[in-house]
């Protein structure tokens, strides 16, 4: 009988390829240089995430930079934090459409997201409340792919077409997350189940917390802090993995529920959408081990033992630190730590002191990191690094975390899968270069 152990063990004896072979053919692992930039595959009109400028042969920006619709983000967010306005609809027009909507279109717009928040008849009972999963990216990759069957027109990939399911997904994405981990905490662990139906009018990030919330209720900050993690998490260029899922398979000519589920399945990955929840198990592993939070030198030499796989999960990775692209900042982080330090400040001297704690470890981690391992750019802290303490601090449960960036990123999947059907009629085929020897035939009585 075939044993699975070495079935495995075979597959890595045949398939493991020497990585002086990817050196030898110029192949680019992971289709990025060795300073991780990106292998160009396309062009884009949508966002742009810069680690610096450069002026002929000088550096004249090394902090990183995000526009969206050429739109720097901090002009942006400034934009509608200083109207006191929540950003995530406003955002959503501006990648959809190109523009930023003049205040009736705004308030079209937002009047659209809200009559579609609403699922087919007896959708939550017989698909949400059915088979329920502790993994919530799975439940939402099933009712989207189950969506496309009450679509009278699922197949039909003209812009009006994929436009209207797009606006549609993006209504109704809060649903079915939070629908999803209800069903689940009620049926699995037994606690009470409520669906609250939220008010049209409520902001995306107003919505979330009413239906979470046993009361509905919720502060203004905490509001604004969970819409502006829903902004800056909302689009990152066309490169990020999930965002190239998406162009990928929409190049195929597929449909929009396929084109998403597949994206969801990237941003499941916990290389690339999971991170925030590492981070969070990680810092209470520092404090389950590090008896004084006070003390930084022994905050290092916990962080020394996380580089030295000695430490918390033993992979040798400090979470929350570095990116592909930026060096010195992550702006979104940069913006992001200002509205967590307000929602801690309003959470009390608890979670005040959390904070500072994540603060010592932002400043800490680069400089370790830089001193032990051969790095080829900055290192500094991403969003991921703070998004799992906000999200902790709204009381959204750790099955949710990722959900949440999905919830934010359809705008961004949806906004390239328009682009791609619109500029690129070619099916997206890389290529590979095969590099075994040739073999020839055995008959079966002469193998071995």
């Amino acid at each position: 009988m075939l044993d699975l152990n070495q079935m495995a063990e075979v597959c890595r004896k045949e398939d493991y390829l020497e990585a002086s072979l990817y050196r030898k053919h110029n192949v680019k692992k992971g289709l990025r240089d060795l300073d991780g930039k990106g292998v160009l595959a396309g062009l884009t009109n949508i966002s742009t995430i810069h680690p610096q400028i450069m002026d002929g042969d000088k550096v004249v920006s090394k902090y990183g930079e995000l526009r969206y619709r050429g739109i720097d983000i901090n002009e942006l967010v400034n934009g509608f934090v200083s109207e006191e306005r929540l950003g995530f609809e406003e955002v959503s027009y501006l990648l959809l459409f190109g523009t930023l909507p003049t205040q009736a279109e705004l308030a079209e717009f937002r009047t659209l997201i809200g009559k579609r928040r609403t699922l087919p008849t007896n959708f939550v009972r017989d698909v949400i409340m059915k088979a329920p999963s502790h993994n919530i990216m799975n439940m939402i990759a099933r009712s989207v792919l189950t969506l496309g069957c009450y679509d009278q027109k699922p197949d039909d990939i003209s812009i009006e077409n994929v436009l209207d399911q797009s606006l549609s997904l993006i209504a109704i994405f809060p649903m079915i997350a939070v629908y999803s981990y209800h069903a689940y905490n009620h049926y699995t662990k037994g606690d009470s189940m409520y669906i609250h139906r939220p008010d049209e009018n409520l902001s995306t990030a107003e919505a979330i917390l009413t239906m979470l919330r046993p009361d509905k209720k919720y502060t203004f900050q905490e509001a604004q802090t969970l819409d502006m993690a829903l902004v800056l998490h909302m689009e990152h260029g066309g490169g990020n993995n999930s965002t190239f899922t998406t162009r990928v398979v929409t190049s195929s000519g597929t449909d929009t529920y396929s084109t998403i589920a597949a994206a969801l399945g990237s941003l499941k990955g916990p290389k690339h959408g999971g991170a925030n929840i590492k981070v969070t198990q990680m810092m209470e592993d520092l404090k389950a081990n590090v008896s004084d939070c006070e003390d930084e030198n022994e905050i290092r030499e916990y962080l020394e033992k996380i580089l030295n796989k000695e430490a918390f999960d033993k992979q040798g990775l400090i979470y929350g630190m570095g990116h592909a692209i930026y060096a010195e900042s992550d702006p979104r982080a940069e913006i992001f730590k200002r509205y967590v330090e307000k929602l801690a400040m309003e959470k009390g001297s608890e979670a005040s002191a959390e904070f500072n704690l994540y603060r010592k470890v932002e400043r800490l981690a680069p400089e370790i990191i830089s001193e032990r391992r051969k790095v080829y750019k900055g290192v500094s802290a991403n969003i991921d690094f703070f998004s799992g303490f906000v999200y902790h601090m709204l009381d959204l449960p750790q099955e949710l975390y990722t959900p949440m960036f999905a919830i934010a990123r359809i705008v961004g999947w949806s906004a390239h899968r328009i682009e791609e059907l619109i500029n690129v009629q070619k099916i997206i085929r890389p290529a590979y270069m095969e590099v075994s020897e040739d073999r020839d035939y055995q008959e079966i009585s002469d193998r071995s």
